[in-house]
Formats: C-alpha cells, sequence, structure tokens
C-alpha cells in the first residue's frame, strides 16, 4: 500500500468554505451566518429562600447581590441564558406568589438562605418544586437545616437537583443542563432511509411526544438530487481547504472520491438548512451517492450532530450531549481486552474536533472504509490520556454510562479506521454487565456506544433528575 504526502496527491488548489462555530452551544453565530436559525434564549427563574442578615445559620444580606452578579456571568458566559425573577421568600404564602410568575420558564434556581422547617412539605420551596419545572437547589453550609427535608424530593421522583455545597461554580454546571430539555423541544432531526434503535426510537410521533424532537423523513433519492445541486468548484475548494489541506496523510482514496464525498457534506447540510434541522443520522451512509463519513465529521466539528446507520438511540445520546456539553460524540463498535483491562473502540467516521468546535483539530488521515474497501472515510488519532465518558440514550427513558482513559492509539487492519483503546475500571465487570439489562435489539443497537472527551458522570446524573430519565452504569 503506498502512502502520498498531501501535496503529492492534490498540488495547491484555491481555499473555500469557512468553519463553523456550533449552533447547538453557546455562541451559534457561525452557524447561523451559514444559514442555521438562532435558538432563543433558555429562561431561568431565580427565587432566594429564607432571612438573611447577622443571625444564626443564615446567609449574610449582600450575598444576594453577590450571587446575582455571578449568574449574570453565567449568562454572558454561556451566551443563551436569560436570568429572571429574584423573588425573596420568606413565608409560604410567598411561594404562591413564585408560581404565579412562572409562566413559560425553563428552569429554576431556588437559593437557599435560612430556614429549619419552613422547607418542610407544604413550605414555600415544596410548592415550587412540586411545579414539575426542572429546578436546582443550592444550599450552602450554615444555611439552615432545612437540608434534611430537600432528599425525599430526589425520592419522589420530583425533577430536581440538589446542591448542598460552597462551590458556586455548580451554579454554571447545573446552569448549562437546564438548557438541554427546552433545546430538545426546537430540535429537528433528518432521517435519511428511516431510523434504526430501539423500538421506541424509531416511531417519529413518541420521539415527539416525549422530547418534543421533530424527526424528518428524508429519502435516498433526495440526498441525489442534493448532491448533484452542488457546484464541483464550491466542493474542491471545500475539499482542499477542510480535508486535503490538514490532513496527515492520504492513503487509499483518489482526488475524485474526495471531492464526491466533500459534495454529499455539502449536500447534507443544504438539507438540513432548508429543513430547519440540527442533526443528521442515515441509513444509507455506506450508499450512493457517497460515504457519509466527511459529513457527519464535519457536522460534528462545528456543534452540530451527524450520526451513522440510522442509529437513533446514538443520534439523541449526541445531540443531548451537544447541548449540555458542547462537545461531540464518536459512534463506536467496541470490544473487549479483559488482560489489559481495556475496551477498544473503533469506527470509519470521526469528528476531529474532539473538544468542542472552539477545540483544535486532532490528527487524521483519509483512507477508504474498512470493512467495504471503498469510498472515503477518516482515522483520527485520538488523545492518549484523555478521560472519556461512554454513553447511549436508550428506549427514550435510559442512558447507559461509563467512563475510561485513553491509553493507546491503533491501527489493527481487523478494525474500522479510527481505533483506541480505553483503560475502564473492570473490563469483565462491564462485558457481563453489557446493556445494563435493558438494551434489547438487532446487533448494531446492542453494540453502538457513543464515546465523548471528558467525564460527564455527575452531569449525567443531575440531567437525569432535572429531565426525569434512568442513569444505568455498564461498569
Amino acid at each position: 500500500m503506498s502512502k502520498i504526502s498531501r501535496r503529492q496527491f492534490f498540488g495547491t488548489t484555491a481555499m473555500g468554505s469557512v468553519v463553523l462555530a456550533s449552533s447547538m452551544g453557546a455562541s451559534g453565530q457561525a452557524a447561523t451566518d451559514e444559514g442555521w436559525p438562532q435558538m432563543p434564549p433558555v429562561k431561568i427563574y431565580k427565587v432566594f429562600v429564607g432571612r438573611t442578615g447577622d443571625i444564626y445559620m443564615s446567609r449574610p444580606t449582600e450575598e444576594i447581590e453577590k450571587i446575582n452578579q455571578h449568574l449574570d456571568g453565567v449568562a454572558k458566559k454561556l451566551g443563551d441564558v436569560q436570568f429572571v425573577g429574584g423573588d425573596l421568600v420568606q413565608k409560604p404564602e410567598d411561594g404562591d406568589a413564585v408560581i404565579a410568575n412562572l409562566s413559560g420558564v425553563d428552569g429554576i434556581i431556588l437559593v437557599h438562605l435560612s430556614g429549619h422547617g419552613g422547607d418542610a412539605p407544604g413550605g414555600a420551596m415544596d410548592k415550587i418544586v412540586n411545579t414539575g419545572i426542572p429546578t436546582a437547589v443550592f444550599s450552602q453550609p450554615f444555611s439552615g437545616h432545612g437540608w434534611m427535608y430537600f432528599p425525599a424530593w430526589q425520592k419522589a421522583g420530583k425533577k430536581v437537583v440538589l446542591l448542598p455545597t460552597s462551590d458556586w461554580t455548580e451554579l454554571d454546571r447545573v446552569t448549562a443542563l437546564m438548557r438541554v430539555a427546552p433545546r430538545l423541544r426546537q430540535t429537528k432531526i433528518l432521517v435519511i432511509r428511516g431510523p434504526m434503535g430501539t423500538t421506541p426510537v424509531k416511531d417519529a410521533a413518541l420521539v415527539k411526544e416525549k422530547w418534543g424532537i421533530e424527526c424528518v423523513p428524508i429519502t435516498v433519492e433526495q440526498t441525489l438530487e442534493a448532491h448533484g445541486s452542488i457546484d464541483l468548484a464550491e466542493a474542491t475548494a471545500e475539499a482542499e481547504k477542510y480535508w486535503i489541506s490538514p490532513a496527515k496523510q492520504i492513503v487509499e482514496p483518489t482526488r475524485d472520491e474526495i471531492i464526491n464525498a466533500t459534495r454529499l457534506q455539502l449536500a447534507i447540510k443544504k438539507l438540513m438548512i432548508q429543513n430547519g434541522a440540527q442533526a443528521v443520522t442515515s441509513s444509507n451512509c455506506m450508499g450512493d451517492p457517497a460515504k457519509g463519513c466527511f459529513a457527519f465529521s464535519k457536522l460534528n466539528d462545528i456543534g452540530l450532530v451527524g450520526a451513522c446507520e440510522g442509529d437513533m438511540d446514538s443520534t439523541l445520546t449526541m445531540v443531548i450531549f451537544a447541548h449540555a456539553f458542547g462537545v461531540p460524540g464518536f459512534i463506536t463498535d467496541p470490544v473487549f481486552d479483559t488482560v489489559r483491562n481495556a475496551l477498544i473502540h473503533f469506527h470509519c467516521t470521526c469528528a476531529t474536533k474532539m473538544d468542542g468546535p472552539g477545540g483544535d483539530r486532532l490528527p487524521f488521515s483519509i483512507r477508504t472504509q474498512t470493512d467495504s474497501g471503498r469510498g472515503v472515510a477518516l482515522d483520527v488519532e485520538q488523545r492518549v490520556g484523555q478521560e472519556i465518558t461512554c454513553a447511549k440514550f436508550i428506549n427514550l427513558d435510559t442512558m447507559l454510562i461509563s467512563t475510561g482513559k485513553i491509553i493507546e492509539v491503533t491501527h489493527d487492519k481487523l478494525a474500522c479506521r479510527t481505533q483506541f483503546v480505553t483503560e475502564v475500571g473492570d473490563a469483565r465487570k462491564m462485558f457481563l454487565n453489557w446493556g445494563g439489562g435493558v438494551l434489547e435489539g438487532d446487533v448494531m443497537t446492542l453494540l453502538h456506544r457513543v464515546v465523548f472527551y471528558g467525564n460527564h458522570t455527575q452531569s449525567i446524573a443531575d440531567l437525569g433528575n432535572l429531565m426525569g430519565f434512568k442513569v444505568v452504569e455498564e461498569a
């Protein structure tokens, strides 16, 4: 197998196309400029509960203004959050006045200032939590003993996250999570040639009813038509700028094959903008007019979602993580090696910006797709030492999750192009508990997981409490 350099392969051509910022993350400006609609801000209501001043087990009065200033900074940092309210609640009946103002609110932050018994069932905080609006309760040390009543809300299945901590940055983290549910209700997913996965996710009406996501069916014929409408010069310029120039090497694909795959990338983008979609999945991604690896990689690089094989469970996982953390996912066909206490991940399409749209691109080579030996795919070299989260949102109600650390990048001929080895907590236990006893389906459904950079275990547990889904650890 001969290997040639990028310059030997293609030479110098005109540059074209710009790299987009995330339209699902905070800024979204570049994606908006390219035609994706900007989503409206998420509205979160602030409530301060209890007395203040120089009294036993009570926060200082001036702390209210300091927390308001901190939240103003959070809103500025995230860019798509608006804090409203700011009521001071000191009696049970004050909770009724707050509830009257909650129309159109996406989330609530309750700042517990003081109180021993007023937070019990029937108290102001209890009334607000019982509205069903996702709520975070921030209770610092020495804010009274009312915290004893708070865990009962989670045990009863209320949509509440509890923050018994002095760390104000926990407000930043949970505010970001509160964006996910409203953003899902504004999300459209293009589904090319039908969905695959667990039974519930293949029912577009049920997906809409459960999470507000609209699934837009797209035929293969529509993708062929869109592909044919893309100007060859535009595709050539994009291919050179985004793929050939930065590539570490180009091995098997020809120049025409790379341009053809780029035409499909631009065609998928065109269909998404026409339909106002932020995500796409295709069960025709290895068919005509080209393999979807470039299209999905570029979408994931810019903060949108592209998912292979029509895998709707993995698509929804990637959408959730994109809204919550601003990072792309890598759909993987994993295998175990218990002697190394390892889970090995591999597939033929991968984002090159695994840290998110603002991060640096990882080194990548342009290859064929492994099992067919045709088309254009990516071998992306992952960062050794990076902690990862492995997840899959199944049956519209359960998130499977585990963590690991990348310990080696491999290039085994028996596997797909992008490969890496992760050390896990207990590989044998994970092997025996694969699917957590709750996953059923075909080979793809049972096998696929999605890898994300970073350890998001606690945040996913909190998100499950806010949104009302289960979290099952596989390891």
